[in-house]
């Protein structure tokens, strides 16, 4: 004989089982006796910040179809960085894109001294339809060579940081020098293209780019590229020119006939003017890299040691090999890409400023200050 207890018992689990089927059988009536909602007839609805509803479809301009280009040359652009490089670099490229790439689409090497994580890779590939490679330098081509005597590198970085040279005490910054300088273009990754335009970390791009530097490279037979030139710090190159002088004078005939030595000399090769073009802007022939001359020039600078011993950077030997392997015509001032690289910047002048669409003061512009080079690139067409 059940008591009224029983009863109830009885009468609650079959109440609660009903439930519980109703609701996995019925939507409606799942959510309308969920805890929840029950809740919200005592404390109101929920709701989200209204940022969290996304903008509707109907509010948007789809990108306007970009034609590329039938005709492009064989290039890419050319970026080395470090992983903790990421804000600095993608602020570079994102302007890059566009200003330049997302009409023309050429593609982009990444290489590091160490592997690029996957959350770089993932917020780089991001920034562009373009394809993206990353590539690993070799070791025994970006550390410091075996052959390098420490004690006297040591000595020399010491006594650098005393006189307060820029970067005199970095054994990495040299590394970074030396591999521009001789073996960038080695890599792998590279080997496939003809012209690249190194593009660095926190730099600045001012104007729409509506023409392909890389096709003016092609067409008109050019090998080197630039935005900027000043003069470098004697301190760092003590002895390059030396050294420089003594490869020519062994191997008169890679010099080439109406060179640039203006530019870097004043009194025809006898000593150096330090006269250089600023190498975090480059675009370029690979191929000028790769020749006999300039590979042979830079295996004999790194026998010497002067990227340790001293502090010899990748722009005075792109400068110095530049002027002196290729003619003075085939070095172009791009005057028309406004460019910053802190301290300085080149933003371009008269009508090219507006064509541009720059958004550089024109009168915030290194060309002709007192620490720039370009008015001795001009002499050497006048």
């Amino acid at each position: 004989m059940m008591t009224p207890m029983r009863y109830v018992l009885l009468v609650l689990g079959i109440i609660i089982s009903v439930h519980y089927i109703l609701s996995f059988t019925h939507e409606e009536y799942g959510k309308a006796t969920s805890i929840s909602n029950i809740a919200e007839q005592w404390t109101g609805p929920k709701s989200s910040p209204p940022y969290k509803t996304p903008v509707p479809d109907e509010y948007y301009k789809p990108d306007e179809h970009i034609d590329v280009p039938d005709r492009k040359a064989n290039a890419t652009f050319v970026m080395l960085v470090r992983n903790s490089d990421l804000s600095g670099i993608m602020s570079s490229m994102r302007q890059i894109e566009d200003r330049f790439n997302r009409k023309f689409q050429y593609p982009y090497v990444f290489l590091n001294d160490e592997a690029f994580t996957q959350g770089f890779k993932n917020n780089i590939q991001a920034l562009t339809s373009a394809p993206v490679e990353f590539g690993i330098i070799p070791r025994d081509q970006w550390n410091q060579p075996s052959s390098i005597d420490e004690a006297r590198a040591t000595k020399s970085r010491d006594d650098m940081v005393r006189n307060n040279v820029i970067y005199g005490g970095s054994v990495p910054y040299r590394n970074m020098c030396r591999f521009n300088s001789g073996f960038f273009y080695r890599q792998e990754l590279l080997q496939k293209y003809r012209y690249y335009w190194r593009v660095e970390p926190d730099v600045s791009f001012f104007c729409d780019v509506d023409y392909d530097p890389f096709l003016v490279m092609q067409d008109q037979n050019k090998v080197y590229g630039f935005t900027i030139s000043l003069y470098e710090y004697q301190a760092t190159i003590e002895t390059l020119w030396a050294t420089v002088k003594d490869f020519i004078n062994a191997n008169p005939g890679f010099v080439s006939p109406d060179n640039a030595m203006n530019f870097i000399s004043d009194n025809g090769g006898e000593s150096y003017n330090l006269c250089h073009f600023w190498s975090n802007f480059e675009i370029g022939d690979l191929d000028f890299w790769r020749g006999e001359a300039y590979s042979k020039f830079f295996d004999y600078l790194d026998e010497q040691g002067g990227f340790y011993y001293e502090r010899w950077g990748d722009a005075p030997v792109h400068s110095i090999g530049a002027a002196l392997f290729a003619k003075k015509e085939q070095i172009h001032f791009f005057s028309d890409i406004g460019y910053r690289h802190n301290p300085y910047q080149h933003c371009p002048q008269g009508d090219l400023h507006p064509k541009g669409r720059c958004w550089c003061d024109p009168t915030q512009n290194f060309d002709y200050e007192w620490y720039s080079c370009l008015n001795r690139y001009d002499k050497m067409f006048s």
